[in-house]
């Protein structure tokens, strides 16, 4: 099977503009967790965190990737860190 590439990201979080003074964020947005490579989208996300361990100390806990590939829309899959804590 061909080997493929992932982009795993987060929309959990917030950003601060540079000398914010607010205690609201000022910007929601998605944040890039990583980047993976599989066979398909979960032996991906195993590998990202097999090879990032620091992830499972994150409070991050939904995630979802895309294939890096023309049709990259056809390929959102949605993983949860909390599940792969749960397996350790």
């Amino acid at each position: 099977m061909k080997v493929k590439n992932y982009i795993f990201l987060t929309s959990e979080g917030s950003t601060f503009q540079p000398q914010s003074e607010s205690t609201e964020p000022d910007i929601d947005n998605l944040q890039v967790i990583g980047f993976a490579k599989g066979t398909n989208s979960q032996e991906a996300f195993y590998n990202l965190v097999k090879n990032n361990e620091y992830l499972l100390k994150t409070t991050f806990e939904e995630v979802f990737c895309y294939e890096l590939a023309e049709n990259y829309k056809a390929t959102k899959a949605y993983y949860n860190l909390i599940d792969f804590r749960e397996e350790l």
